[in-house]
Parts: C-alpha cells; sequence; structure tokens
C-alpha cells in the first residue's frame, strides 16, 4: 500500500457483514475493506491502517450511525484488553455468524461438496464460561489517551491482559467475565498485596521483576489451581507471596509456583513447586473424572467441552466393535469419554506429561481398553506404529489451530478408515485439510459448537466417510 493511503480516512464506509477473525467488511471503490471494532449496519469513518492491491484495512474514528444489531457491551474493559470482541452483538447472531464463518471457510478453502452446515450449538452460559485465565504482571501498566492528556501521575503496575499487538502493555483489569468462581478475587488480593509490599512487577524489555504470571483452573466441580509464575528466583519474596494466597484462600485446590527467568511465559521444560494441596485438579463428565495437572490441556469451557464429545460420540457412532485412533489426544478426554462404546481407543499426543494423565484418567475411572503415546504426530503415526496396531475403524483427530501436519494427513489416507470425525478450532485448517482428505473421503456432517461467546472463534466438528 502507498504511503498516501496509510491514514487515509474514508467517511461513511456501510459496514456490511461479518468477515473472518471477527472484522467486518465494507466496500470503497471497488476494494474490501476490512474493519475492527465495528457491526453490520455501521456507518462509519475508517482510517485505513494497511492493504494491499485488492483490500484494505482500517479502525473506525467516527461513527455516524450505528447498526440495529449492536447491544451494549457489559465490560468495562471491552473494546481495550482484546478479548470479547462481540459483547456489542446479541448472541443469537453471534452463532449466526460463527456457522456463516464455517460455510465461508469450507467454501472458500475445501472446495468440496459438502452438507448444511447445522446451526451452530450455543453454549448456555456465555458468561464465566471459562476454566482457565493466564494474567500478565507490568510494570507498563495501558494508560488511555485522557488518562494521558490529563497530567496526572498514574501508578504503572498492572495485572491483566495484553493490550492488542503491544506485547510490553498490560490493561489493569478489575473485573473480568470470562472466569467465575474464585478468578477475580484471586487476581485483585494478589494484585492488592503486591503494592502493598513494594513487591516488583515484571518488566518485560529489562526481564527483571517478582511477579511474571497468574494462571487460575477452575473446575465444574469446584476445584481450583492457582499458578504463579516469579521472574526471579528469591525465596524470602515468592514465601511471603504463597503463603498469603493460601492463607487468604484456603480453598485453594493446588496452589503451585514456577521459577522462569526465560524469554518468554511457557513454562513446560521448567519444574513446578507444589506449595499446597495437591499437583492437580479433577473435571468429571458422565461420571468420568479427568485429572487436571499444570502443564495438561483441558478444553477450557468445560459445560461446552461435554456438549462437543456427545457431538464427536454421535458422529462416530460407535457400535462397540471398533479400533479407534484419538489424535491430539491431550490428557485424554475424548478417548476416555467414548472408550465403554469401542473395542479399543489408542491416543497419541506431543506432550509426555498429558499423555500420563490420560493414562491416569483411564485408571481411575476403571478404563481398560486404551492405549496411549507421547511423541510428534508426524514422527510417531508411521509405517512401524501402523504395523504393531490394529488397524483403525475410526479415526478422531482434534489438532491445535495450526490444523494437521501434511505428512498426518497423508498417513490417514494412507490408512483407510472408514471414518474420521476431525474436531477443529479453526474451521480455515480444519477446510484445508479437509481439501486434501478429499482425494479418498466425502464430507457428511459438519456442526459448528461455540466454545467461546462473546468471540468470533468457533470450533467446528466434521463427519468424514470413505467414498464407495
Amino acid at each position: 500500500m502507498s504511503r498516501k493511503m496509510k491514514n487515509k480516512v474514508i467517511t461513511n464506509l456501510l459496514i456490511e457483514r461479518i468477515a473472518s477473525e471477527g472484522k467486518c467488511l465494507g466496500h470503497h471503490e471497488e476494494k474490501v475493506v476490512f474493519v475492527t471494532g465495528v457491526a453490520p449496519g455501521d456507518v462509519v469513518d475508517v482510517r485505513i491502517t494497511k492493504g494491499k492491491s485488492s483490500f484494505m484495512e482500517g479502525e473506525p474514528v467516527n461513527f455516524h450511525e450505528y447498526s440495529k444489531e449492536r447491544i451494549d457491551p457489559f465490560c468495562s474493559h471491552f473494546g481495550t484488553c482484546g478479548g470479547c470482541k462481540w459483547q456489542h452483538i446479541n448472541y443469537d447472531l453471534q452463532k449466526t455468524y460463527k456457522r456463516q464463518q464455517v460455510l465461508d471457510q469450507f467454501q472458500r478453502i475445501a472446495k468440496v461438496e459438502i452438507p448444511e452446515v447445522m446451526p451452530t450449538l450455543g453454549s448456555e452460559n456465555t458468561r464465566y464460561y471459562r476454566n482457565k485465565l493466564d494474567f500478565t504482571f507490568s510494570n507498563k501498566k495501558w494508560l488511555t489517551v485522557e488518562q494521558i492528556q490529563s497530567g496526572e501521575e498514574f501508578d504503572r503496575n498492572a495485572l491483566g491482559f495484553h493490550i492488542p499487538k503491544m506485547f510490553d502493555k498490560i490493561v489493569d483489569v478489575d473485573h473480568c467475565y470470562l472466569q467465575g468462581n474464585i478468578s477475580n478475587d484471586v487476581r485483585n488480593e494478589l494484585r492488592t498485596f503486591a503494592l502493598a509490599n513494594a513487591l516488583t512487577f515484571y518488566d518485560i524489555r529489562g526481564r527483571v521483576g517478582l511477579l511474571r504470571n497468574l494462571i487460575i483452573r477452575t473446575t465444574s466441580t469446584e476445584q481450583s489451581m492457582v499458578i504463579v509464575q516469579f521472574g526471579e528466583d528469591d525465596p524470602e519474596g515468592i514465601q511471603k507471596v504463597m503463603a498469603h494466597l493460601i492463607e487468604k484462600f484456603p480453598q485453594i485446590t493446588s496452589l503451585l509456583y514456577v521459577i522462569n527467568t526465560k524469554g518468554n511465559e511457557t513454562f513446560h521444560d521448567l519444574d513446578l513447586v507444589t506449595f499446597s494441596g495437591k499437583d492437580y485438579i479433577e473435571e468429571e463428565m458422565e461420571g468420568l473424572k479427568f485429572r487436571i495437572g499444570p502443564k495438561s490441556f483441558y478444553q477450557t469451557n468445560s459445560e461446552q467441552a461435554y456438549e462437543l464429545y456427545k457431538v464427536a460420540r454421535d458422529f462416530a457412532d460407535l457400535q462397540g466393535d471398533e479400533v479407534v485412533y484419538d489424535l491430539y489426544t491431550g490428557t485424554g478426554t475424548i478417548a476416555n469419554f467414548i472408550a465403554k462404546k469401542a473395542k479399543q481407543v489408542i491416543g497419541i499426543e506431543y506432550v509426555p506429561a498429558a499423555i500420563e494423565d490420560a493414562k491416569i484418567n483411564s485408571q481411575i475411572n476403571g478404563i481398560d481398553n486404551t492405549l496411549f503415546y507421547a511423541g510428534d504426530m508426524k514422527d510417531m503415526l508411521n509405517e512401524e506404529f501402523i504395523a504393531n496396531q490394529a488397524a483403525p475403524d475410526l479415526i478422531i483427530t482434534d489438532p491445535p489451530r495450526a490444523g494437521m501436519d501434511e505428512k498426518v494427513v497423508q498417513m490417514l489416507l494412507r490408512l483407510n478408515a472408514p471414518k474420521i470425525v476431525y474436531v477443529s478450532c479453526n474451521p480455515a485448517t480444519q477446510a484445508r485439510d479437509v481439501a486434501l482428505l478429499g482425494e479418498k473421503y466425502k464430507v457428511e456432517k459438519i456442526q459448528p459448537v461455540d466454545m467461546f461467546p462473546q468471540t468470533y472463534h468457533v470450533e467446528n466438528v466434521v463427519l468424514l466417510t470413505l467414498k464407495s
């Protein structure tokens, strides 16, 4: 895009519809303009931020008309923290747009014949539905334009979420509507305690500061795990923080900490210390117990995870004599959920700690027809592995957002399983993989499931059957 176009303001742009990644679009001089922070039906002035010959991207600077589809956002941090970007759209329309998003991706990318996309399966709870949140400590608190222009001095320590596209700026969150239980109380108490005791908040550029990150996990069984990540090895400061937390919140089931002096906040390669309670929490589903460790993945909306797994189980339509491969099995949630309806379930997962949890989950639930293996999927699922296992009657795959490696897709084509149930948190990469699988498979069913109300994200389940 030429420099003349950047920062140009397009006036009175009609926002026509929702596009991908939560953006909306309108048209200006035969070019598509993608705009953030608007709703279909808005008429706005848009400042162009970037673009190419066929499209532009921008942000609203003035509203002439507000869409009739708009509702009032309920969170004071809306539009700043980067989360819950669809609070201004009513929930029925959110579900409609998510279905359309799936349809658009399959028509544009998969380019295979598809059945009618079913209506999005909505979430009963549209607030306080998450069971895991990560909060960041920072000495670079985000200040609004009004605060800056006031000339006042503000404390720059913050505990909250990253500002979009600004890795070192944090919005100080006073109340988050994503996670209930003790989440807001723990976060606010820890911030208050840290400020009162002059504990240092992390400086991401200088890589110094005691308090770095806070992770809170909760379950439907009212168990909780709190993980504090420290940026410095300060035994006295660490003891002070952890002792205060357990004194104020004795109900915490699992209280852990980790010292992380690396350049990033990931701690899968670090040792965690259990300060109080157990080193895991437990979730329940249909009477099954699932152990969740600090490094384990579990669907972040527990109630909707149950609905998602029921869809996958219904699509699988197991009769009791099938061998199932569960790829990207995580802690074996799906594998154990369907095990009683299968002859054998074989799960593969990259994270060794998650596989250990998967084995424990089978054991504590008295399930003896599961096998679990740890390793990179594209390396594990090879000719030698297949030669040592029974051939699959069904493959369930639930990969990360990037989708499946092409090598894995080619192996699925080689396996010729009669059915594949593909669960995805990214319909775009799912559609890409389905296009490749279209060589041998046809799409029978498509069911979007809303795991993340107030956001543009949508989970999607596809049933593929082998062509005759």
